[in-house]
């Protein structure tokens, strides 16, 4: 499976904005003086839905949605944005998370419902809603449903370079000299396309960089123990795996409740963590080190100043890394932005330029790597979703330029199986 790129520098508000293509551009653009969609709508004519996970299972994510609430205000106020969550144990009350998202299109105001993380059945909600409202613009975040599943039904989906990463994760755990790469997931995120393929392609990374490739099972957040309960095993487990891997291993996990335990015990015990699933300063490092940002809040460059502060000061320079701004927070704000620009008639709904710069109002100065995903059975590049990532920024050292890597053509041809 063969994946073009282009590198996004991305930079918000007076800052420069510029985009330097790797390997050209990876769908035909409309140019930015063609004539935006000509039936637009001031922001008071209309609201956007923002469905994202609770605080326990992706803060991230629902901060994202605070953000747009700050910028135009909720919908119960007078405002633009309609924010719900979805049940932390979505897996087993799918139709709930279902009714939930298509209950949003009762609105008559509605024109857009952005979905983070597009657990399953956003597909689902997608089509119906459609099939009643095919004018409201429904996009989704991360979504957890196969590519060709969520593309049936979305405008636009958004994902973390599941392909990409897959190398470059591994590659930087070799420059900070991890013998072990110790992976940690479960059945449900391992029957996913996206989360399955990039374990084969960390697994394959490993063995040309010349480190041990580590499977190890851990409980599903979802599942009868919950959030606690699978917390509590990543808290026990971890020791242990230090010991048995030894303290020059690399670990990474799947699902973003384990995130805070593991960097718990890692900064405790020894280990290396590069970044999280859905990488951000603020994905497990606070409650890991009991860092207080409230001063902070919604100021990046100051969260990623103090959680190096801190994690630096406990002795890990060198071993903890993270993206300097939040994905979930991104997208979820990203998203809602470049709908409301979408509605508004000053972005096209077709462009990844567009798409970007509305990215840029939360990311200034970030370097992105990209491409629109292609089907790996039928070489098909698709339209509607485009895969993404960031330099990964190691606390104590500074960013390591993974963007500008070359990803061997190799990785983008190794086939998912469940």
């Amino acid at each position: 499976m063969k994946k073009a790129k282009v590198l996004f520098a991305v930079c918000a508000c007076m800052t420069t904005l510029a985009f330097v293509a790797c390997k050209g551009k990876t769908t035909n653009e409309k140019a930015e003086s063609d004539v935006k969609e000509e039936n637009s709508v001031s922001s008071n004519d209309f609201h956007i839905g923002v469905v994202t996970g609770t605080v326990s299972q992706s803060e991230d994510d629902l901060r994202g949605a605070e953000e747009l609430i700050r910028r135009y205000g909720a919908t119960k106020d007078g405002g633009m944005i309609q924010h719900i969550t979805y049940p932390d144990d979505f897996m087993s009350q799918q139709e709930t998370t279902i009714s939930q998202i298509v209950a949003l299109a009762d609105d008559p105001k509605m024109k857009a419902i952005v979905v983070n993380q597009a657990v399953p059945g956003t597909a689902e909600a997608f089509r119906r809603i459609k099939e009643s409202h095919p004018e409201i613009l429904c996009l989704a975040g991360e979504p957890h449903e196969d590519p060709l599943v969520i593309q049936k039904s979305a405008d636009l989906a958004v994902s973390c370079d599941f392909m990409s990463r897959g190398y470059t994760i591994v590659w930087a755990a070799k420059e900070l000299g991890a013998k072990t790469f110790v992976h940690i997931s479960f059945p449900r995120h391992m029957s996913y396309e996206s989360l399955g393929l990039r374990r084969n392609i960390m697994e394959q990374a490993c063995e040309d960089l010349g480190i041990k490739f580590v499977f190890e099972t851990a409980p599903d957040p979802t599942s009868d123990v919950g959030v606690a309960g699978a917390q509590q095993f990543i808290l026990e487990k971890v020791p242990q795996w230090v010991e048995k891997y030894g303290k020059d291993t690399a670990f990474f996990c799947t699902n973003d409740a384990h995130t805070e335990p593991l960097l718990k015990q890692l900064s405790q015990y020894g280990g290396m963590f590069i970044e999280a699933d859905l990488p951000s300063p603020l994905m497990g490092y606070p409650g890991a080190f009991g860092i207080d940002l409230t001063a902070e809040a919604g100021d990046f460059p100051k969260i990623l100043q103090k959680v190096e502060k801190t994690v630096v000061d406990a002795g890990g320079s060198g071993r903890f890394g993270t993206w300097a701004f939040s994905y979930g927070f991104t997208v979820s704000a990203g998203l809602g932005e470049f709908a409301k620009r979408v509605i508004e008639g000053t972005a096209n709904k077709e462009s990844s330029t567009d798409l970007f710069k509305a990215f840029g109002e939360f990311t200034q100065g970030a370097n992105w790597n990209g491409g629109y995903y292609v089907d790996q059975s039928t070489g098909v590049r698709a339209k509607n979703q485009i895969l993404i990532y960031m330099d990964t920024y190691i606390l104590g050292q500074g960013f390591l330029k993974t963007t500008e890597l070359e990803v061997p053509e190799k990785y983008f041809k190794i086939k998912f199986t469940k």
